[in-house]
């Protein structure tokens, strides 16, 4: 194959540079305006807090189980390739069950900071089960399948409220398919949920009430609404 020299063009031409400037005016830039320096830099830290609900950007985790799950999960990190940054992959899940406002989901979402902030890498995603149910529910447009597959896949899962939703065969089902993918790529999942362990059991079925129980460590967080004792934020 032979490749023929051409004549280095130029854009420099008045009706590129029209075009250029008419872009530029319509997105508010100013071509004269200076550079900075050095571009704005983002910790890692900074990164995941801008993609958390505001509520939980600061939220820490201080359960003694909670730090044990961080630590268990940041020693199971592997990083990619030589060099590179490890990142979260395999490791083990956490329920935690109690009251509403007792401080679980703050845990949850005080964990992962947490990781970040010990230097392990964290794809995640957290959901609650009702919205997770809504949006894995089949309607026109959406390939739920794909859906439940991405999210049976995430490395760092958060699934908040579960047993909140109104059950049936459907939920028990998406449930099970869910946590069966997830037990079996052994992938870790922050759970929580306003039952009891027994409720649950009741409420999910017993082939997924068995995967939790082996799959997770199980949390019983005292009964007291902290957001009844807080002030208003």
């Amino acid at each position: 194959m032979r490749i023929g020299a051409r004549e280095p063009q130029t854009l420099a031409s008045g009706g590129t540079l029209d075009r250029m400037a008419r872009i530029l005016a319509a997105r508010n830039i100013d071509p004269a305006a200076e550079l900075p320096d050095e571009p704005v830099s983002f910790s890692p830290l900074d990164a995941l807090s801008a993609g958390m609900p505001p509520r939980y950007r600061t939220a820490v985790a201080d359960h003694p189980r909670v730090l044990d799950w961080v630590r268990e999960v940041a020693e199971a990190a592997s990083a990619p390739s030589r060099g590179a940054r490890r990142q979260v992959t395999t490791g083990p899940s956490l329920l935690m069950a109690g009251v509403v406002g007792a401080g679980k989901t703050h845990q949850a979402y005080g964990a992962v900071r947490l990781l970040v902030q010990s230097g392990v890498g964290v794809r995640w995603c957290a959901t609650t089960a009702a919205d997770l149910y809504a949006d894995l529910r089949p309607r026109p447009g959406v390939d739920s399948e794909r859906e439940l597959a991405a999210v049976s896949r995430c490395p760092l899962l958060i699934i908040d409220d579960l047993g909140a939703a109104k059950a049936s065969e459907w939920t028990e089902e998406v449930t099970y398919r869910l946590i069966n993918r997830r037990y079996n790529l052994m992938l870790p999942t922050l759970i929580t949920s306003n039952l009891t362990i027994r409720d649950l059991r009741a409420y999910l079925g017993d082939r997924v009430t068995s995967r939790l129980a082996q799959m997770t460590t199980r949390v019983e967080f005292e009964d007291v609404d902290r957001r009844r004792h807080c002030p208003a934020a």
